[in-house]
């Protein structure tokens, strides 16, 4: 198993190095889960190329599901960007993809009302979650898609890690946070993606990371590293990149 997949609890380990193999890892939920301090997970240039090559592949729209029997059927390894109305995440993927229509952004907050699937390279798919937290439509609709994204996140046997986008500006969030619990509780892999560093003098920038990553060390299916991007100025871009190419089918 590759060293960026793997959750280490923070602290002192007994005996030796070689102990390790030795201790039993709790189950959460029937999931073996293990956790470690936040740090940068430093990426080989062959890493790097891999993630350059894959987002340079060819990158398809294939589906919009507004509910679950219009989900696409299981075929490739999926990762998928969740996050509040307007934290990005639609200029997100079309900055990692270099495209700068693949996925609709909207200038209204809530807008994105369908989970929506695209095809990377026939490599990988990305998955691009309805916003949460703002909506200019009706109760109804809101509840309805919430539902929807809430057991796509539960239950897609195909999900490999969410990719939880946090608008660094405004830090984490009551609805953030109610994200984090589910995917604690249903024991999904994710990660948190700081956006719109360059919104941030470096010293406010430093100061809301350092508060995200103290919060995501509290939750058990957080990855513990925290990726810092900005769409605009490309910033952590290729380090994410090379990230999300350890998903990929070979």
């Amino acid at each position: 198993i590759h060293a960026a997949f793997l959750h280490l609890s923070p602290g002192h380990l007994p005996g030796g190095p070689g102990d390790l193999l030795d201790m039993e890892q709790p189950s959460f939920h029937g999931t073996a889960m293990v956790h470690y301090e936040a740090r940068r997970t430093e990426l080989t240039p062959d890493q790097l190329e891999a993630g350059r090559l894959l987002f340079a592949g060819q990158c398809d729209f294939i589906a919009a599901a507004n509910n679950m029997p219009a989900l696409p059927p299981i075929t490739l390894p999926e990762v998928c960007f969740a996050g509040r109305s307007n934290v990005g995440k639609s200029s997100l993927v079309n900055a990692l993809t270099g495209r700068k229509t693949l996925a609709r952004t909207s200038q209204t907050p809530g807008r994105t009302r369908q989970l929506i699937f695209f095809d990377l390279a026939h490599r990988l798919q990305l998955v691009d979650l309805p916003g949460y937290g703002y909506a200019s439509a009706p109760k109804t609709d809101i509840m309805a898609w919430t539902n929807l994204t809430r057991k796509f996140l539960a239950g897609r046997a195909s999900l490999q890690r969410v990719f939880l986008l946090i608008d660094s500006r405004r830090g984490i969030g009551k609805a953030d946070q109610e994200i984090m619990r589910l995917l604690d509780d249903t024991a999904v892999s994710w990660a948190a993606v700081m956006t719109k560093a360059d919104k941030l003098k470096p010293a406010e920038l430093a100061k809301v990371c350092k508060a995200t990553e103290t919060a995501i060390a509290t939750h058990v299916a957080a990855f513990p590293e925290l990726f810092v991007t900005s769409s605009e100025r490309g910033d952590g871009l290729a380090h994410l990149r090379g990230h999300l190419a350890m998903f990929a089918e070979n």
